[in-house]
This record gives structure tokens, C-alpha cells and sequence, in this order.
């Protein structure tokens, strides 16, 4: 299959293009680059996937209309779309939230405008959130629970994606896919996430902030487990539940468990063989105390299984940041 990732230098963008590449499909990615976060980390997870068979890259933007027709006109016979592309984070939408509005709405309504078209497209696959959770009480959180109470603008655009992505679906009857991603970390991570910013301070002996005072829970999922998730649901293309309905469909990408914090920083010291220097804080605005997956639906529909548990995740991230960063000493 032909298949268009965004965000393709991107964290998540980057394993799912490398696993698609590997099996043998042929894979578009697009990125605009932006510096976010350190544009060398996203030039070298580019090369890492250029120096491989089977990859493409176009720089640019989704939500520039005529790159996006550039694109379909020239790739006319796409047949998967995965859009990984997204202004993240969910404290700077406080602060910058035309970026958020840019690329997760304008971005993903330009991306399904000109999707409609294609006429090989056999599905739309697209990154939620579990941030759309927002404030419920509940957990773990499953996908019929109410999502009407966000608590970032962030949140707010990957509902919006999933409502959007529902209506294309009913109107011109694209199968579309979200997947609400439960704190994804690993190898190659973004270094805005906790466990990358844990580990550089830990290395560093610099403290390391810790919200709520350490009373958090996160469902913390290793990247590979997120990456079979992605394949297994662009493999299954949604259909309507029944007749009448769209053919779209949305499922938690967790897993098993749901991990206290302090335990998520005791592996990352023990993998480090240093104690961190922990600065013990209020929450943070926009953030949640607790965020834990139902993973139920997602096994029973996609044969969904993760397999790693927290301490073997962050044996792996810890020894990929010592290759890359204190091996070959790039700057963090």
C-alpha cells in the first residue's frame, strides 16, 4: 500500500513510518519541521528513515491548501492517510493557541477536504488524545465515556478532530479512525515529555519538577505498543456500526496499567544509577491528576496486545539516550 503520514518526523510519526517502510509498504511522509522542540532530533529521525527503502519525505504544512493539492495531485493513488501532524503539548496551548488552531483544525480539515477525492483511499487514521478525557472523574476512561469537559484548548482540538473526522466520514463516507494516545514515550521521544526531561535532568544533576506534588497516575505507553496500535487500526478500516451511521470509529491506544508517577521516576533513577533531585509542585493548569485507559474494545476490535511493561520501557528509552546523547555528546 501507498501510505501519507504527517508528522512523519515527528516522535510517533517516525516509528510508524519506520514499521510501515519495514513491512513493505510505501510511505509519504510530510513534515513541516517547525522548532517546537529541537529541529536536529526530527533531521536525524529523518535520516534514520531516508537511509532506509521505501520512505519519501516532502516538507511542508498541512494546512498550506496548495501543498496539500500538490501532494494528492501528484499521489493520486494514496491509500492510507495516518495524520500524526499536530501542534502538541498542553500547557503552550495556554499561551499559543492560533499554532493549536493552525495545524490541529485548519491542518486537518485541509488534509480530509482534499482526502474526500482520492479515490483508492480506503482509510483515514488520525491521532486523538486522551487529554479529551479531560476532568472526569471516572477511570479508567473508556471510549463511551463523556468527553465534554476539557480542560486545555489542546483537548479541545483533538475533539474537534474526532467530530470533524465523524462528519466526513457520514457525508462522504471516508472510513476514519482516532486514536486516543495515553502518554506515549521511548526511544527517539519528544524531549517536551516528562520521562525525556526526567532523564536529561537526572544525567545533569538539575532538579526535576514533579506536579501535584507526585500524586499523579499516567497510563504510560511504550512507543512500540503505540505503533502496533496504529497499523493494527489502519489495517482494519472503520466501518458503521449500523445502517445509517458513519463509518468512523475511535479507540484507547494504552496500556495494561495505569502506573503512579513516583514509580515512573524510580525506574528512570534506577536505569540511570543516580537519584533525581526532586522539586515537588502544584498542578499544573490544564493538566489531570489521573489519566488511565480502558483498553477493552480496542483488544476486542484490533487484536490490540501491549507487551511492554514500564520498567522494560525505560530500560530501553535510558539506553537509547546514553547512545545518542552521551556517546556521541549532542546537545539536548
Amino acid at each position: 500500500m501507498k501510505i501519507l503520514i504527517t508528522g512523519a518526523a515527528g516522535f510517533i510519526g517516525y516509528h510508524v513510518s519506520k514499521a510501515l517502510a519495514t513491512r513493505g509498504d510505501k510511505v509519504l511522509g510530510i513534515d513541516i519541521m517547525n522548532a517546537y522542540y529541537d529541529v536536529s532530533l526530527k533531521e536525524a529521525r529523518l535520516q534514520q528513515l531516508q537511509n532506509g527503502p521505501g520512505f519519501t519525505f516532502i516538507k511542508g504544512d498541512i494546512a498550506d491548501q496548495n501543498c496539500i493539492d500538490t501532494i494528492f495531485a501528484e499521489h493520486h493513488d494514496i491509500d492510507g492517510i495516518i495524520n500524526l501532524a499536530a501542534q502538541a503539548g498542553v500547557l503552550d496551548s495556554l499561551t499559543d493557541p492560533y499554532s493549536y488552531i493552525h495545524s490541529n483544525i485548519t491542518g486537518f480539515v485541509t488534509l480530509l477536504e482534499r482526502a474526500k477525492n482520492l479515490k483508492n483511499l480506503k482509510h483515514f487514521v488520525y491521532a486523538s488524545s486522551s487529554s479529551v478525557y479531560g476532568a472526569n472523574k471516572k477511570q479508567p476512561s473508556a471510549i463511551e465515556d463523556r468527553v465534554d469537559k476539557p480542560v486545555s484548548l489542546y483537548a479541545v482540538t483533538k475533539k474537534s478532530n474526532e467530530l470533524i473526522a465523524q462528519t466526513y466520514s457520514y457525508l462522504f463516507r471516508i472510513p476514519t479512525t482516532g486514536l486516543r494516545f495515553f502518554t506515549v514515550y521511548g526511544p527517539w521521544g519528544r524531549p517536551d515529555m516528562a520521562a525525556f526531561i526526567f532523564a536529561k535532568n537526572i544525567f545533569a544533576d538539575k532538579e526535576i519538577d514533579v506536579y501535584n506534588h507526585g500524586k499523579m497516575h499516567r497510563n504510560f505507553t511504550y512507543i512500540d505498543d503505540a505503533v502496533q496500535g496504529v497499523l493494527a487500526a489502519l489495517d482494519k478500516p472503520a466501518t458503521p456500526i449500523s445502517e445509517g451511521e458513519p463509518p468512523s470509529a475511535i479507540y484507547n491506544i494504552g496500556s495494561n496499567r495505569t502506573e503512579n508517577l513516583m514509580d515512573f521516576v524510580s525506574a528512570i533513577e534506577q536505569n540511570i544509577g543516580k537519584k533525581a533531585r526532586i522539586n515537588l509542585m502544584p498542578l499544573q493548569p490544564g493538566d489531570v491528576k489521573e489519566s488511565g485507559a480502558d483498553i477493552e474494545v480496542t483488544k476486542k476490535d484490533l487484536g490490540f496486545k501491549p507487551k511492554t511493561n514500564m520498567q522494560e520501557g525505560i530500560k530501553h528509552l535510558i539506553n537509547w539516550y546514553k547512545a545518542y546523547y552521551c556517546s556521541s555528546q549532542t546537545e539536548v
